[in-house]
C-alpha cells in the first residue's frame, strides 16, 4: 500500500514548526474590553509581528509535547499525541505515539515520513516539500512573518489571544492562541478549503534546549518500503 502524496501532511508540519518558534517574547497585544481605532489596533498588532519576528531569529532550537486532533467532512476527528523538536537550519523530528505510530525526521536536506503501518519511507527533498517556498525557508531559518504571512487579529479572551495567519503562499487558514501571561502559542489550528482541519495543543515547551545530533538522523528499517517522492509541482 503507498500513499500518493504527503505533501499537504508536511506542509501542515511545516507550518505548526514556524508558528511555534514564534513564541512571543513581550507585550504588545491590547487587553480584552479595550476600544482601540483601527490605526492603534494596526500599531497593536504590528508590534506582535515583530516580537513573532525577534523571537524566531534568537529561537535555535525548541521542543514540546502535543495532543493532535484531525477532523475531516464526514469522518470521524482523528486524535494523535506525541512530542516535537527543531533545530534550525531545517531540522525537526516529530514523533507521533498511541495506536497510529508514526515519525517524521527532517535532516535539513530530505525530510523522511515513516509509517510503520504501511511499512513504508517516503522520502522528500525539503526543498520539494512545499506548495510554495515560504515554509521551507522558515524551516531553515530564513523566513519572514512580515512578508510571508497576511496576519489579523480576531479576539483576546479567555486568556488567551487569537491571530489568524495566512501565508501568501499557500491556501491554508491558520489561527493561534497565544497565552497572554508567558506568549507562547499554547493552540494552533490550520484548515484547507476542503472543509479539513488539524488542531494542536502544546504543551512542556522548552526554548533553545540543547539537541543530539542523532535526533535529526533517520535510517530506514531493514525491509521497509521506501518511496522517493518526486517534485509536487
Amino acid at each position: 500500500m503507498t500513499r500518493l502524496s504527503n505533501v499537504p501532511k508536511l506542509t501542515t508540519v511545516v507550518l505548526m514548526v514556524v508558528l511555534l518558534s514564534h513564541q512571543l517574547a513581550g507585550p504588545g497585544t491590547s487587553r480584552a474590553g479595550a476600544a482601540e481605532t483601527p490605526a492603534a489596533a494596526a500599531a497593536d498588532l504590528n508590534a506582535v509581528l515583530d516580537h513573532f519576528q525577534q523571537h524566531y531569529q534568537a529561537t535555535t532550537s525548541f521542543s514540546a509535547k502535543f495532543d493532535q486532533t484531525i477532523t475531516r467532512p464526514g469522518a470521524p476527528p482523528q486524535r494523535r499525541r506525541g512530542t516535537i523538536y527543531y533545530q534550525k537550519p531545517g531540522k525537526l523530528r516529530w514523533e507521533f505515539e498511541g495506536s497510529q505510530p508514526e515519525t517524521i525526521v527532517s535532516d535539513g536536506k530530505t525530510i523522511y515520513d515513516f509509517d510503520p503501518a504501511l511499512n513504508q519511507v517516503v522520502e522528500t527533498p525539503l526543498t520539494q516539500a512545499f506548495r510554495g517556498h515560504a515554509a521551507a525557508a522558515f524551516l531553515l531559518g530564513a523566513g519572514n512573518v512580515k512578508r510571508d504571512f497576511k496576519a489579523e487579529a480576531l479576539s483576546d479572551s479567555d486568556g488567551l489571544v487569537q491571530l489568524a495567519l495566512t501565508p501568501k503562499q499557500g491556501d491554508e487558514q491558520i489561527a493561534a492562541g497565544i497565552e497572554r501571561n508567558t506568549y507562547n502559542i499554547v493552540t494552533l489550528s490550520l484548515g484547507d478549503a476542503m472543509g479539513n482541519r488539524t488542531q494542536f495543543k502544546f504543551n512542556s515547551i522548552m526554548l533553545n534546549p540543547p539537541l543530539e545530533a542523532s535526533q535529526f538522523t533517520f535510517t530506514p528499517p531493514d525491509g521497509v518500503d521506501i518511496v522517493q517522492a518526486g517534485n509536487p509541482h
